[in-house]
């Protein structure tokens, strides 16, 4: 069995470029607060679960939210599909995938991911759907080409049609747990409620102090 690895896919948290559907209610820099500490935990997991390798896809530059023993690689230009098949291609597998918009997720989460693609063959794939009908995590034993395309992105039937698509080059789908993506201000302080100690949940509670539709 190669080396396994955990990759994080991430913009940097600058005002304007992350977490937008946060503003309103929040501005461009409060919403950069939140992506920052949604970052910031996302990596501390990483950084605590057992696997080999731990990867960064970066959209800009390092900041203070990284913690030693990471790689970075920079993310390609183009369309989220294709910036996910960069990244894949250079990292390869057996690897579980995941963003910076489910900082509640742990690091035994990902050591159960990681040990069913370990324990498993090497058409094994993991999803994990999002509340929002997309995905936050995808587990591969190696990268397969063309698994992202014809995946629609950001909608509410994205996690089925990736689904599909897998399935379309004979991996079995295995379901991780699913998962709330931070997105708007109620998922922010949704995931705030549910995962109190975080950063992310502090930094929720100091911006989205008052009444928040759900």
């Amino acid at each position: 069995m190669n080396r396994t690895h955990v990759l994080v896919v991430a913009k940097e948290p600058i005002p304007g470029r992350v977490k937008t559907r946060l503003c309103p209610p929040l501005d461009p820099a409060e919403a950069a607060r939140v992506a920052a500490a949604a970052l910031a935990d996302t990596l501390d997991a990483v950084a605590r679960c057992g696997a080999d390798r731990r990867v960064v896809a970066l959209d800009g530059r390092p900041g203070p939210w990284l913690p030693a023993g990471f790689e970075v690689v920079p993310q390609v230009r183009g369309p989220l599909g294709v910036r996910l098949a960069a990244a894949w291609r250079r990292v390869g597998g057996p690897g579980v995938q995941i963003g910076m918009d489910t900082p509640q997720v742990t690091p035994s989460l990902l050591d159960d991911a990681l040990g069913l693609l370990t324990g498993g063959d090497s058409r094994t794939a993991l999803l994990g759907p999002a509340e929002d009908g997309g995905w936050w995590a995808l587990g591969l034993h190696r990268w397969w080409p063309g698994l992202f395309d014809g995946v629609p992105m950001s909608t509410a039937h994205t996690g089925a049609r990736q689904a599909d698509r897998l399935r379309s080059r004979g991996l079995t789908v295995t379901a991780l747990p699913m998962l709330r993506d931070i997105d708007t201000a109620a998922d922010a302080v949704a995931v705030a409620d549910a995962a109190p100690g975080l950063r992310t949940a502090g930094v929720v509670r100091a911006l989205l102090a008052g009444p928040v539709a759900r």
